[in-house]
């Protein structure tokens, strides 16, 4: 997704790019990601409850278990979600105004028969409409079997040429909107980079921040929050990510 892949493209595109921007350093890769990891606890508080709800972790509590999850699109077709060691999985939906993710329905289904927390994204162009693309994303996950715990995201790592303040107001729009529609308060999914530039005041979304120079787990919150949801840390071979949420907390995040 983001701080990782970019390729120009406009929003009308038919063929939507493999995005996100690239991340600064290189991207951490580890074959050993499905594994318990070590993460500081200076660097990490957790979203229990609900988005606007961070507990601190207390001094000491310095073994924070990370469990693994995924993100695919339609760059990867042939993904196989019954192989996966994932706990989480994240798809694509749509993107911009038109363009509706070919393996959407297929994965959304086959998540579900895995029974991991599933959620689906929304690939963001600020040069639209953001309640025009908030309809034509709720259009397409709604048209999907839902259940308790479904994730709504906000991929957002494109300005199309927008100022900060234009890509920061479409944003709240776009989450406010879903969040009014469905009653879920939709995550962000964005690079470090690019979320400290134009996420402030974005704080009460849960973060999903991409960050490929950091070990899995290793990053801090930028801009405004002060905590994550997720990190994803590599793009390669496809997108991997850690959270230090159980799968129960992380289905608080979503629907209910």
């Amino acid at each position: 997704m983001l701080e990782h892949r970019f390729t120009a493209v406009t929003p009308s595109s038919p063929a939507s790019p493999k995005y996100r921007v690239s991340l600064s350093g290189k991207r951490f890769r580890s074959p050993a990601v499905s594994l318990a990891m070590v993460v500081p606890t200076a660097a990490l508080s957790v979203f229990l409850a609900g988005p606007a709800q961070a507990t601190q972790l207390a001094p000491g509590d310095e073994n924070i278990t990370l469990i693994y999850g995924e993100d695919i699109s339609n760059h990867e077709p042939n993904h196989n979600w019954a192989a996966s060691p994932a706990k989480f999985g994240i798809i694509k939906a749509t993107e911009g105004l038109t363009f509706r993710d070919s393996t959407f329905a297929r994965y959304w289904d086959e998540l579900d028969k895995k029974g991991i927390v599933r959620g689906a994204y929304h690939f963001g162009h600020p040069s639209n409409d953001p309640v025009a693309e908030a309809e034509h994303f709720l259009s397409m996950v709604n048209q999907q079997p839902s259940k308790p715990g479904d994730l709504l995201v906000l991929d957002l790592e494109a300005t199309d040429g927008m100022s900060v303040s234009h890509v920061n107001a479409w944003a709240k729009t776009w989450l406010a909107h879903v969040k009014a529609k469905t009653g879920v308060t939709p995550m962000l999914y964005s690079g470090w980079n690019f979320a400290n530039t134009y996420g402030r005041g974005l704080a009460e979304y849960p973060l999903w921040v991409a960050h490929y120079s950091k070990a899995p787990g290793k990053v801090t919150p930028p801009a405004d929050w002060k905590s994550w949801a997720i990190h994803q840390y590599t793009e390669y071979p496809i997108d991997k990510n850690v959270s230090a949420l159980s799968p129960e907390q992380l289905r608080a995040l979503g629907r209910r």
